[in-house]
């Protein structure tokens, strides 16, 4: 897990892109829970909405496990590629893997990757949607919450449309209508305009945000699968403004 200290210094190998942080750092908050030696609890109790439910609310980083590897908790050949999407994948592994083909080389970026990415991302909440800003590519998403359906002829687009909705503890997140042209990851896991993604929200105490993410997508792959990224609060800070620069001149690290 990067520490909000280390947002200064930015891993380009990572995006394929550079990126220039600046503003906030720490901005003490009246509810953030402290234990008596004066350092952040983690595990206090989450705090819950006037609705009583889970409040997801506060600025999440996610570890980066699945942005090398979305298929990474799958052993070596188990990926249930379509035939094609595997030649893809292949293809990328020769002539993808310095990340200048990667669609985020030239700062575009799309779901599902984009929840993998290092860069912090605030949850707020409204009584008819969920944004979610995220400061990597400085993006956002809306998810509504209002009872819409998704649309039965989406336009294809980058993040495509998130309709919610809360199942017990979880807010439950479909999206669909997402273009073909981002990979999944890093390595290049291909997907199509076919694919839904299904997320689950948990916040299971103060400090600690669980999304686990379902993908559909019978275009390209066989049958779905299931990962789970963990998140961390990062508390008394806001989110960095971020300035996408389409050079691999860069040096690795930017400061």
């Amino acid at each position: 897990m990067l520490s909000s200290s280390f947002r200064a210094a930015v891993v380009v190998c990572l995006l394929g892109a550079g990126s220039a942080p600046a503003q906030w750092f720490r901005v003490p908050s009246k509810e953030t829970p402290h234990g008596p030696d004066g350092k952040v609890n983690l595990t206090a109790p989450m705090p819950l909405t006037a609705a009583g439910h889970p409040n997801l609310e506060g600025i999440w980083q996610v570890e980066t496990k699945y942005l090398t590897n979305v298929a990474a908790d799958l052993k070596p050949g188990e990926a249930p590629f379509q035939e094609w999407s595997k030649k893809v994948f292949d293809a990328r592994q020769v002539n993808g893997f310095d990340g200048k083909n990667d669609p985020a080389a030239r700062c575009i970026q799309g779901m599902p990757k984009l929840n993998a990415i290092p860069y912090p991302f605030k949850i707020v909440e409204t009584l008819k949607e969920v944004i979610i800003l995220y400061e990597g590519f400085t993006t956002f998403r809306q998810v509504h919450t209002d009872g819409r359906a998704l649309p039965t002829e989406p336009q294809p687009s980058w993040l495509g449309y998130s309709t919610g909705r809360w199942e017990k503890d979880a807010l439950v997140v479909e999206t669909i209508g997402i273009n073909d042209t981002t990979w999944m990851d890093n390595a290049g896991h291909p997907h199509s305009d076919a694919l839904k993604v299904t997320e689950r929200f948990r916040r299971v105490d103060f400090g600690h945000l669980e999304i686990e993410m379902t993908f559909d997508d019978p275009k390209t792959y066989t049958k779905p699968w299931t990962i789970t990224e963990h998140a961390r609060v990062l508390p008394d800070t806001e989110l960095l403004e971020y300035v996408c620069e389409n050079n691999f001149d860069l040096p690795h690290i930017v400061q």
